[in-house]
């Protein structure tokens, strides 16, 4: 039994009913509002074009001028400081705290956004709370380089 009609109140409608149907005319409330963007289907020439791209995108190598070896993956690989050219993440990282002396409760640790960061930790098996010492700006964020619009380009899903 529901739980209206228990208590003697048969003609009460739910909370739904009651808003579904809440305009001046009694008529059902449309959800969405605005008009409705069409996007365009990608025809199978389109993927195969897309899927060609991608393919010579990964076959061209990029050396990383720290090491000087081949980069297997350029999604994880940050700018190089002073040519834009990627870089390993690892090299990347060496290179910007090979200045660093770190002292009691300190990390050199990647913060995003190009930015490596000395963190000090008050409890150092607490690692929620935390300090930021020093920042060490590793990428330009004026700017994107051109190998990273490339990826964004081709494996952008809009």
């Amino acid at each position: 039994m529901d739980r209206n009609r228990r208590r003697g109140h048969s003609s009460h409608k739910t909370w739904n009913e009651k808003n579904r149907t809440s305009n001046k005319n009694g008529s059902a409330m449309q959800v969405h509002s605005g008009p409705q963007k069409m996007v365009p289907r990608e025809t199978h020439e389109d993927l195969l074009n897309k899927e060609k791209a991608i393919r010579d995108f990964r076959e061209k190598q990029s050396v990383c001028p720290i090491c000087s070896k081949v980069i297997e993956d350029l999604t994880s690989s940050l700018s190089d400081k002073t040519t834009g050219e990627p870089v390993h993440f690892d090299c990347a990282w060496n290179q910007a705290g090979k200045d660093i002396t770190l002292k009691e409760n300190e990390k050199f640790t990647y913060i995003g956004q190009g930015r490596f960061a000395v963190l000090y930790f008050p409890d150092i098996r607490d690692t929620r709370h935390f300090k930021i010492q020093k920042i060490v700006e590793w990428e330009r964020s004026d700017s994107v380089p051109q190998w990273r619009t490339e990826i964004s380009n081709l494996f952008s899903q809009t």
